[in-house]
């Protein structure tokens, strides 16, 4: 599985404005930048952002990810402060 895939299979299945996938060899790190999304829990935020990857982490194609969660206010920041 490649980053892109993963981005493809976040960007149709939730509600994002981005998403940003780093990673290899199964182990990957999302920033997602969702104004719905950051509203939930980080617990519902996890559980919503794994959900249409579950297949992936079955077959072992994922074995972890690491997710940031931004709003798009606190993503312009962000990008602003580190050249996103």
């Amino acid at each position: 599985m490649d980053t892109a895939q993963i981005e493809q299979i976040l960007m149709a299945n939730l509600p994002l404005q981005e998403v940003h996938v780093e990673g290899q060899d199964a182990h990957f790190s999302v920033i997602v930048v969702s104004d719905e999304l950051a509203t939930l829990s980080r617990l519902k935020q996890q559980q919503t952002i794994y959900a249409p990857l579950m297949d992936h982490f079955a077959s072992g194609e994922i074995h972890a990810l690491s997710i940031r969660m931004f709003n798009s206010e606190k993503w312009r920041d962000e990008r602003g402060l580190n050249g996103y």
